[in-house]
C-alpha cells in the first residue's frame, strides 16, 4: 500500500530523509510540545491516552515497548496503571526524551521506565521480547510506516499486543469543516507564537490528513503480518485508536 503521510515532510525544500527532519522538528519544539498538546487537544488528549492504557493493561504485560514515546506521557501513564510492568521507550528526539526522563524521575518510576533514543525502524529490541508494543500520535511520522509496523511485529512476542493511537481526520458535516478551521489556521498560529518553529505546527495538519486512516490503516498492519485489526474512532474522529495481536 502506498502511504502518502511518508511524502509529507516538516520541512519544505529540506533535501533530508523525513526521518532526519522529524527528528530535529520535536527537538526544536520539546520544550513546547506538552503545553501544545494540552492546548491543542483542550485537555482531551489524557482521555486518549487513558483508553490506550486500559485497553493494553487488560492482558497484564510484563514488557512494554512504547514507540515514539516523546516526553514519556503514555509510558508513565502505562506503569502506573499496569503494576510492575517494565516500560521501554524510544524517541528519535533526545529533546524530547531529555523532558521525558526528567518527568519519569518525578514521577518515582525511574527503576521501571527507560528511555533511550533509536529510530523506531530499526530497533535495538530483541526478536519477540515484547508482551505490548504502544505508539501515541508517532505513526504518522514513520518515514517508511509498513516498515515501521514490521518491525513492531519483530519485537513483538506470539499473542502480543499492538496498540495505537494516532489522530484523524472527522468526517461529520459540521465537525469536519470545524476541523480543518482549527488545525490549519488556529494552530499553526499557535504552534508559531508558543513554539517559535514556524513550520512544525502546519507539518501537523497535512501529516494528519495524509496518514492511512481506518480500514486503510488496519490493512497496513495486516500487511505486516498482524491478525484481528481492529479501528475505534474516538472524539467525533479527531483520534484513532487501533489495536492488533501478532
Amino acid at each position: 500500500m502506498k502511504v502518502k503521510a511518508e511524502h509529507i515532510n516538516p520541512y519544505e525544500g529540506d533535501t533530508r530523509g523525513k526521518t532526519e527532519q522529524v527528528r530535529d522538528m520535536f527537538d526544536s519544539i520539546s520544550g513546547a510540545y506538552d503545553f501544545m498538546n494540552r492546548a491543542m487537544t483542550m485537555g482531551v488528549d489524557r482521555l486518549w491516552r487513558r483508553t490506550a492504557v486500559n485497553t493494553v493493561r487488560r492482558p497484564a504485560p510484563r514488557r512494554v515497548v512504547d514507540l515514539a514515546t516523546g516526553t514519556g506521557d503514555l509510558a508513565i501513564a502505562l506503569a502506573r496503571r499496569i503494576p510492575g510492568a517494565e516500560i521501554t521507550g524510544y524517541d528519535l528526539s533526545e529533546g524530547m526524551l531529555e523532558i521525558g526522563r526528567r518527568k519519569v524521575e518525578k514521577a518515582g518510576l525511574s527503576e521501571r521506565i527507560s528511555l533511550y533514543q533509536a529510530d523506531c525502524l530499526a530497533l535495538p529490541a530483541a526478536d519477540n521480547s515484547a508482551d505490548a508494543v504502544t505508539v501515541a500520535y508517532g505513526v504518522r511520522n514513520f518515514e517508511h510506516l509498513l516498515e515501521g509496523y514490521r518491525e513492531m511485529h519483530r519485537i513483538l512476542r506470539p499473542g502480543g499486543m499492538l496498540c495505537v493511537l494516532e489522530l484523524s481526520t472527522p468526517r461529520g458535516r459540521i465537525t469536519a469543516p470545524l476541523y480543518r478551521f482549527y488545525t490549519r489556521r488556529i494552530i499553526p498560529l499557535a504552534g508559531r507564537l508558543i513554539s517559535h518553529d514556524n513550520r512544525a505546527y502546519s507539518y501537523l495538519p497535512e501529516s494528519i490528513a495524509a496518514v492511512p486512516q481506518g480500514a486503510d490503516m488496519c490493512a497496513l498492519m495486516a500487511e505486516a503480518g498482524f491478525s484481528d485489526c481492529r479501528f475505534r474512532p474516538m472524539t467525533f474522529g479527531a483520534c484513532t485508536m487501533y489495536t492488533a495481536v501478532k
